[in-house]
């Protein structure tokens, strides 16, 4: 595109003839490479490597230690509701056979603390599934398409094992219902959480499942909440007197009381 422009492709929006910072050379910009576009200026601002992204990697949790149903205190019931996602990993044939459509992913809603990111864990041990973790604001980038990258990444790997738990924490961070601002932070977001639900869409179920938590469900995306994507929304309220013996009981077992 001569000396000073290149074309890319910016996922999800399209092709675009930019500039690219004069640190860079362009005998380095070959076809297929992958590189960093500015939000602001849509220039390229470094290559980057091809292979899946060390934070992407880094997010996934090897062994999941001391998480067990028993040491939830206080939600019976919903351990109970979060079969959903045990019973088609355990019992995958039944399923089958029965021509039974399994469910993707679940939501969890409550209050901070209240054991939802321990749950997910508890359920990663229990059907030996490989526990991926998001938090925070780690899929929104400061460039053009690397939110929405790293979500495709996410997938990558989790379809590369037998059976993998995607846990993103605080999903309303990246889905704010109503917040549409002009910004390259806002329109970032939107890509995003463009690409998740693409994903959410079009992978396997009997490979992979989702969860999601949130602090605050009134705030996020219709689109997350429609079925499909998230098959069941389970609350964890705070817990109450009986919930409140359950879990001194557990942290207190080692201890003289």
């Amino acid at each position: 595109m001569g000396k000073n422009k290149i074309l890319v492709k910016v996922q999800p929006e399209g092709k675009y003839i930019i500039d690219f910072d004069p640190d860079i050379d362009v005998s380095t910009l070959a076809p297929s490479l992958r590189v960093a576009v500015r939000s602001d200026s849509y220039t390229i601002h470094k290559i980057l490597q091809n292979k899946v992204d060390p934070l992407v990697s880094l997010m996934m949790v090897e062994k999941v230690l001391d998480s067990m149903y028993e040491m939830v205190g206080g939600l019976d019931k919903q351990i109970k509701e979060i079969e959903v996602i045990e019973l088609p990993v355990k019992h995958l044939e039944d399923f089958e056979s029965l021509g039974i459509a399994q469910p993707k992913g679940v939501l969890l809603y409550g209050l901070p603390g209240t054991g939802k990111t321990l749950l997910a864990q508890a359920i990663a041990h229990h059907t030996h599934c490989k526990f991926i973790r998001v938090s925070e604001s780690e899929q929104v980038q400061k460039y053009i398409g690397e939110g929405s990258r790293m979500v495709r990444e996410l997938f990558v790997i989790a379809k590369g094992h037998t059976l993998s738990i995607i846990f993103i924490d605080e999903i309303d961070r990246r889905s704010p219902r109503g917040e549409s601002g002009s910004g390259g932070g806002d329109s970032e977001v939107q890509r995003t959480i463009s690409e998740l639900l693409n994903q959410l869409d079009g992978f396997e179920p009997t490979k992979i499942k989702v969860i999601m938590a949130t602090n605050r469900i009134g705030i996020l995306d219709s689109a997350l909440l429609r079925p499909g994507p998230i098959d069941r929304k389970i609350e964890f309220p705070p817990p109450g007197p009986d919930a409140r013996v359950a879990i001194l009981r557990i942290h207190s077992v080692y201890l003289s009381i």
